[in-house]
């Protein structure tokens, strides 16, 4: 933990950690934040693990202290589309529903990083939910995670696939060390029909093409893209 410390301080607890991430705890009644600390079910999990899957039963309401959780739909052909992503303070709109309507998990749960959370187990967070600071907590997120997917929706619905690769590759600066797989798992297509629009784009002078990486060179000419679409997928 002392990595995240300051020169000459004291090393923050994973309890100080959480409570910094999730100041909704401090609101909570003392009763129920005793139990919820002494109920916490900590995790060290390293990048690239499965934390969650479709059809799983949901045991607890992880609260990510460090790290980022990537959370996709899968079909069963093995393409992906990714719908959020949960970091330090955040909740995961997924396990809130399950939880809430008792059901098993309907989409997937993998980080993308070295990540460190706390589980609540189902039935201490039954009983938080009785406490208004912490209802209010979850189903507030819970709104704002609707409208992001309502806005996934959208994009996937109504926008083409280039004006969707167009608008991922801006702002992530002028190069991007990424392969047309990772790309493609992005948008929810496949790497094939990436890599047509990505060598379209390039024919365009709006990208240079290298081993695992995208170059920008002209970006307005992406952003003029990604509004109006041009290239058939």
């Amino acid at each position: 933990m002392s990595s995240n410390a300051a020169p000459g301080s004291v090393p923050m607890t994973e309890t100080e950690r959480l409570e910094s991430r999730y100041p909704v705890l401090a609101a909570l009644s003392a009763p129920a934040r005793a139990l919820l600390l002494k109920s916490a079910q900590w995790m060290r999990v390293p990048a690239g693990a499965m934390l969650f899957d479709d059809r799983q039963a949901c045991e607890g309401f992880p609260f990510v202290v460090e790290g980022t959780v990537r959370v996709s739909k899968c079909a069963a052909s093995g393409r992906e589309l990714p719908l959020y992503r949960v970091g330090p303070g955040e909740t995961c709109i997924i396990s809130s529903s399950c939880l809430l309507g008792h059901e098993d998990y309907n989409a997937r749960g993998v980080t993308e990083s070295d990540t460190l959370l706390m589980l609540l187990p189902k039935a201490v967070f039954d009983e938080m939910m009785a406490e208004r600071p912490f209802r209010d907590f979850v189903f507030h997120l819970f709104a704002e995670r609707i409208a992001d997917l309502m806005q996934l929706i959208e994009e996937v619905a109504f926008r083409k696939l280039d004006q969707r690769l167009a608008a991922l590759l801006l702002g992530k600066g002028r190069l991007l060390h990424v392969t047309h797989q990772q790309l493609a798992d992005e948008l929810g297509s496949v790497r094939e029909i990436v890599s047509r629009l990505l060598k379209s784009f390039a024919d365009q002078g709006l990208v240079r093409l290298g081993r695992e990486q995208v170059e920008i060179l002209d970006p307005a000419g992406l952003r003029r893209l990604s509004a109006e679409g041009s290239v058939k997928a």
